[in-house]
């Protein structure tokens, strides 16, 4: 009996011992574990640093100021071709900071083969495009902004993408454009991916997955962002070409439609007030980190709009339509949005003059010569009056021919103003010689033809029927 007691206690002994061993196993492998989770946590949040954002818009329509606004520089230096530089970001709350890449392409189109140093098969699921359009030149929007859509689906088209990689992309797009949620008093309501959006809530709604007409159909699988620059301008629009308030509504709700149909966000900004420039550098990384972002969208200052991508749709458009009086939302962009006259820019040039290479002249003037060509009247030659009415113009033949004896007589003559009759003095005249009574004759008769000449002049000659070579 003892020796079973015995026996019983050392295998009650040996049993806890080996619950403890078991026990001590296992909080060490829930450490472990803990450990494990936590590493592969951090690496999987850590910020990529394989990201970047293209930038494509006409020359002039401030891409490089706004690349310089989102990083912080004050002198942008504006280059050529494709440039390349960065912004730093940094995640407050994982404590993580990264580089993003920024891709500037030149507006000139002979420049659209370097695209594919920006965007290539490998780059193609990591790259934001952002599309820029000046509030200097609203007329252009519309051609400006399908022409660069244009070039990014025909550059896609053209990569050699992976059969699923292009599909995962749109997915994506698609998936981010139906689960976007509106902000209420900085509270962020998650959407479900399922989920419908009434007044920012989400409810579950089997219909969500389905579109409206206009909405997406174009679906390049990137994040677009299309923004209108230098919105500072307005004012000279409203001063200069006389823009109202109908004018910027039919503008914008012509923009908000072309933005549905690619599934891109809007935003007005302008550098040189700092208008949404902080907002924009905010939802770029949002939408490319995916770090936090509450800011709701706002329409209502016509030169700071904000539209995210997902938050828009034809009746919130509608609402602008209440304002167009003097035009209809569908009339023709180009019509109602025209442009300037080029006279306006113009006109104040002035015309170049290309001069005659010199030895060329002096060889085509030796030409003429062996030819026994004449070269050509005189310019001062074929502006001298022609005839008036088939009579002789005043100083010409007769008058000419009594004119010109008259001085010849004076050059040869001694002279002085006998009495009231008034007439050119010869130098060599002095007050101490006395002309002869020939010689009195000779200048009464001349100043009697002079005045007959001057009355002749005065009744014949008629300024308006004189045609001049000039």
């Amino acid at each position: 009996m003892e020796i079973l007691t015995q026996s019983y206690v050392h295998g009650l002994m040996t049993a806890t011992s080996a619950t403890r061993k078991r026990d001590i196993e296992a909080k060490e492998n829930l450490w472990s574990s803990i450990l494990g989770e936590v590493q592969t946590v951090h690496g999987n949040t850590k910020l990529p640093s394989n990201k970047s954002v293209l930038v494509l818009g006409d020359n002039e329509s401030g891409k490089t100021t706004l690349v310089a606004k989102l990083q912080g520089v004050e002198d942008p230096k504006k280059g050529s071709g494709l440039e390349y530089a960065f912004i730093d970001v940094r995640d407050e709350y994982r404590d993580d900071a990264t580089r993003l890449g920024m891709w500037t392409l030149d507006g000139d189109p002979g420049h659209r083969n370097l695209l594919k140093y920006a965007l290539n098969e490998l780059s193609y699921a990591h790259t934001l495009v952002i599309v820029t359009l000046s509030m200097k030149t609203p007329w252009n929007w519309l051609d400006q902004l399908q022409y660069w859509m244009k070039v990014l689906e025909d550059h896609i088209a053209g990569l050699p993408l992976e059969p699923d990689v292009k599909q995962q992309c749109q997915a994506r797009v698609l998936t981010n454009w139906q689960n976007y949620c509106e902000t209420f008093d900085d509270l962020f309501v998650p959407a479900s991916p399922i989920g419908k959006r009434i007044n920012g809530l989400s409810s579950v709604d089997d219909d969500v997955l389905t579109l409206q007409e206009d909405v997406l159909t174009t679906n390049l699988g990137l994040d677009v962002v299309v923004v209108v620059t230098k919105t500072d301008y307005m004012a000279t629009l409203e001063m200069e070409l006389e823009y109202r308030d109908e004018h910027f509504d039919f503008m914008q709700q012509w923009l908000r439609r072309l933005c549905l149909a690619y599934g891109a966000s809007l935003f007005y900004t302008s550098a040189k007030e700092d208008k949404n420039c902080d907002l924009l550098y905010r939802y770029l990384t949002h939408r490319i980190y995916g770090l936090p972002f509450q800011t709701p969208a706002f329409v209502v200052e016509k030169d700071a709009i904000f539209v995210p991508a997902g938050w828009d749709n034809r009746p919130k458009i509608s609402i602008l339509y209440e304002n167009l009086l003097s035009c209809k939302a569908d009339d023709d962009y180009d019509t109602i949005i025209a442009s300037p006259p080029s006279s306006r820019n113009e006109s104040n040039r002035e015309t170049e003059i290309s001069t005659e290479d010199e030895q060329a002249f002096l060889a085509r003037q030796q030409q003429l010569l062996h030819q026994g060509k004449p070269r050509g009247e005189s310019p001062l030659r074929s502006c001298s009056p022609k005839k008036v009415d088939g009579r002789p113009t005043p100083g010409t033949q007769s008058g000419e021919g009594v004119l010109a004896n008259f001085f010849n007589s004076l050059l040869h003559k001694k002279s002085i103003s006998p009495g009231p009759t008034s007439v050119v003095a010869s130098p060599r005249t002095t007050s101490d010689e006395v002309p002869t009574s020939d010689e009195i004759s000779i200048r009464t008769e001349a100043a009697l033809e002079l005045d007959r000449l001057a009355r002749s002049v005065n009744k014949d000659f008629d300024p308006s029927t004189v045609q001049s070579d000039c």
